[in-house]
């Protein structure tokens, strides 16, 4: 053998490098140039996703074996390989760096788990008399939106507090036109009813516009404007008017005093502390708009033992506002490494100016005291439910002989009227309780399926489910493959389910067959395995009420689903299926020929006299159902 092909046979049998060398080895093809790296493990797993001002001097940094913590460490010890993507600023790194670690999930960074988009209001300006009402998603509609509310039961109390005080319709636009009298709002003092013309529609512009001055913190003018009416209605002997007027200043009284706390020096802010304990994080936010508190949010990011706040912080920034507009000032109780970049690039995105403090004196340390406290004692109560839960899951996987407690157990169930709007409905719980940010809902879109066959439809969601799972994760490395199947039904649905999962690959996955006893009430479960004897825990088993938690959970989300597809079904006109008819050209065409029969049955010129409606427009829905006979 000659010289070189003994050196191309040593270095066939030199092991990859690892770890502080393989970092190293990068050292020589970088420059200084910002931009984002990411560090793989031996198998190509994302373990950590950065951004550097200086790439080279940051992976210098990871070159060198001292000063790191023990995190860090074993970072860089399972690094078997790095990519760099440079940007041309560190502000594009830093936005680039939050959307691959939402993207990607990396073992190592602090993560945000529940990212949830927030709800609005929304004034409508669409319809002559619009609407006040919830909105949550992409802000598509015309109209004046304000929030963020922390939560639907938020904005739920706010706009209950509009309806009485300014008598704003909350209904659809197909019922306000379709109404010959008030409803039952009217009765109840809160709406005016112009659906019937008990009001002007200049007169309701005017309520409108107090509402959006309340929404916009200005309730003082708008209480002030109020008193005034009623004066002027008492001098004219208009007491019927005067009495209306009262009720609705005693109402705005009643709203200010329940509102809590107001911050008169802050207008518009989001108000962020974090409390860290035993290697677990809160972040509570309060969102303050109009000089109004609208509610807040507990988060519970994913952290390490010897992760500092200034990073849970700025990780908990970077992720949170991806995908919302930012406030024009954020309040924090712990200093984040680089404020002013961060400043940067959230005012980059929102457009404008955005500031970040970290109050030391006065109202704002008031706030972040207020919200630090709440972070505290929101932990306080996870850590104590996480405990109980961890307790269960441990009984759990003794009960059903399991290697391990369950870290994702999911628990599947059907629901239909005679195979009708027929669903699939998939909950998930795990160490923290519920985790409602994984439920999923399954159409059930196979024509095949005779109507009413649970079989059928239960093998139709497996089989989308678990291809998913085996085309995005095939080496189940992810948080997103279940350590427990359970199964509303007996021996048979354990066997049909059994064989479903084995023609699929995965018939290793544990599962139980969860059935009621011969009476069919809660208490008499038996449980069913595949070649195991069918057997009962003791009745007052607390493993037993958790699984009667997890099945009634999965039963009333997939019975939700199924409701709310069958009233989306009652609503549905053959306009859905016309290619161009949106929602305001659906309402259009309604309101103009009285149904959608009416409109099937019209002429092409009748159609182009809709408001809205084009020449071209017309002839389509004109050849739609000319077409459809």
């Amino acid at each position: 053998m000659t010289q070189t092909d003994q050196s191309s046979e040593t270095a066939k049998t030199e092991p990859p490098l690892l770890g502080h060398a393989r970092v190293q080895s990068y050292l020589k093809t970088l420059d200084n140039s910002p931009g984002v790296y990411r560090m793989l493990d031996s198998e190509s797993r994302v373990l950590y996703v950065g951004k550097a001002r200086s790439l080279r001097k940051r992976v210098s940094n990871y070159a060198n074996p001292r000063g790191h913590t023990g995190r860090i460490l074993r970072m860089i010890s399972e690094t078997a390989e790095m990519m760099f993507l440079t940007t041309r600023t560190e502000t594009e790194a830093l936005l680039l760096e939050q959307n691959l670690i939402k993207q990607l999930k990396p073992k190592y960074n602090v993560l945000l788990r529940d990212d949830k988009s927030f709800p609005n209001i929304l004034v409508s300006k669409a319809h002559r008399f619009p609407p006040v009402k919830k909105h949550r998603g992409r802000k598509s509609e015309k109209g004046n939106y304000y929030g963020p509310f922390a939560s639907a039961g938020a904005v739920n109390r706010t706009l209950n507090q509009l309806q009485k005080v300014f008598l704003l319709r909350d209904c659809s636009d197909a019922t306000f036109e379709s109404r010959t009298r008030p409803c039952l709002q009217y009765q109840i003092k809160r709406c005016c009813a112009p659906c019937v013309g008990y009001v002007s529609e200049k007169d309701y512009e005017g309520l409108v516009r107090d509402a959006e001055r309340f929404l916009q913190g200005k309730s003082t003018n708008v209480q002030t404007k109020l008193a005034e009416e009623m004066a002027e209605a008492s001098e004219a002997m208009e007491f019927e008017r005067a009495a209306a007027l009262r009720d609705r200043i005693k109402a705005l009284t009643q709203v200010q005093q329940s509102q809590g706390i107001n911050p008169r020096g802050v207008a518009e802010a989001d108000v962020i502390a974090l409390h860290l304990e035993n290697g677990q994080a809160c972040v509570q936010v309060f969102f303050i708009r109009a000089n109004q508190n609208w509610g807040n949010r507990d988060f519970y990011p994913r952290v390490g033992a010897d992760v500092g706040a200034a990073e849970v912080l700025e990780a908990f920034l970077g992720q949170f506002y991806d995908n919302k507009q930012p406030p024009r000032q954020i309040l924090l109780s712990d200093g984040i490494e680089d404020s002013e970049l961060m400043e940067e690039a959230l005012s980059q995105k929102a457009e404008r100016k955005v500031s970040i403090l970290v109050p030391q004196r006065g109202e704002k340390q008031e706030l972040i005291a207020n919200a630090a406290r709440n972070a505290r004692e929101s932990l306080a109560r996870k850590m104590s439910e996480t405990a109980a839960q961890g307790k269960l899951l441990a009984g759990l996987a003794e009960a059903f002989d399991l290697p391990a407690p369950p870290q994702r157990i999911e628990v599947y169930d059907n629901s239909h009227i005679q195979g009708t709007n027929a669903v699939g409905g998939m909950i998930v719980a795990g160490p923290e309780g519920f985790m409602k940010s994984q439920y999923r809902k399954f159409n059930i879109k196979d024509e095949k399926i005779t109507p009413g066959d649970d079989f059928g439809m239960m093998k139709e969601v497996l089989t989308r489910r678990f291809k998913r799972l085996l085309k995005e994760d095939p080496d189940r490395n992810g948080e997103t493959w279940p350590d427990l199947l359970l199964i509303d039904g007996g021996a048979g649905q354990v066997s049909a389910v059994r064989e479903i999962m084995t023609e699929l690959g995965v018939g290793d996955v544990p599962m139980v067959g969860v059935a009621k006893g011969v009476d069919r009430n809660h208490g008499k479960e038996e449980f069913y395995r595949t070649g195991e004897r069918p057997f009962a825990l003791r009745h007052n088993d607390p493993v037993l009420y958790f699984i009667q938690r997890l099945r009634d959970e999965a039963h009333r989300y997939a019975i939700g689903t199924h409701r709310a597809k069958r009233a989306k079904a009652v609503g549905a006109t053959p306009l859905d299926d016309v290619p161009g008819v949106g929602a305001a050209r659906k309402r259009a065409l309604l309101a103009h020929f009285g149904s959608a029969k009416a409109v099937s049955r019209a002429g092409l010129s009748d159609l182009k006299a809709v408001e809205g409606i084009s020449d071209a427009l017309a002839e389509t829905l004109y050849d739609y159902f000319h077409d459809k006979g």
